[in-house]
């Protein structure tokens, strides 16, 4: 039963970052239309990043990374009708930094990561009232569990060239020293819901 209980923390918490009351709950639908989009992302930064690393080696990946995965998360959000993006607890782009929300939802991937649960399967979300409009915003995270390919720049063993070519690019870089099934990071996506 852990899943209802961390559902009901996720919109708990939103009802005391936001002043609501909770009561709104995003639709089975919407759900099923974030997943996809996640995994949209997903697959399609894999399959770039892959595709650098055979042209030009894992150097080839930092600059996919840069460039190539805001305009993934852009052309996403586009297709999709909500926000898409990336954040970590170690990251790479100051830009791609967690707010409150997104830093605890991280902090509780990590420690349920720890506790041995498979973080492909962590998700979590919570429904908050956005102060500026009055709007409810259904705010997702998906963990980013570290795969093989994420290691040759953000392992604990990363080249010399890389390491190189991340200090050019990313002087404040603080994700590096993961392992195989760590989480990296999560997906996280903002959608209004409907009035």
């Amino acid at each position: 039963m852990e899943f209802p209980v961390r559902l009901a923390s996720s919109l708990l918490l939103a009802a005391f970052l936001s002043g609501c009351d909770g009561s709104v709950e995003p639709s089975e639908a919407e759900l099923a239309d974030i997943r996809a989009a996640t995994q949209e992302f997903g697959s399609e930064l894999k399959g770039q990043l892959v595709a650098a690393i055979k042209a030009s080696g894992p150097e080839g990946a930092i600059g996919v990374c840069k460039i190539a995965a805001p305009a993934v998360a852009e052309a996403v959000s586009q297709r999709r009708g909500f926000s898409i993006a990336r954040t970590s607890l170690k990251v790479r782009n100051r830009d791609n930094a967690p707010d409150e929300w997104e830093r605890e939802v991280l902090e509780e991937f990590v420690a349920r990561n720890e506790a041995g649960e498979n973080p492909a399967n962590m998700e979590s979300w919570a429904v908050s009232e956005d102060k500026a409009t009055g709007i409810q915003v259904l705010r997702y995270m998906k963990a980013i569990p570290t795969q093989d390919v994420c290691t040759l720049c953000h392992g604990t063993a990363i080249s010399e060239p890389v390491r190189e070519a991340l200090a050019a690019e990313y002087p404040d870089d603080r994700a590096t020293g993961f392992e195989v099934g760590d989480i990296r990071g999560a997906f996280t996506v903002r959608m209004a819901l409907p009035q």
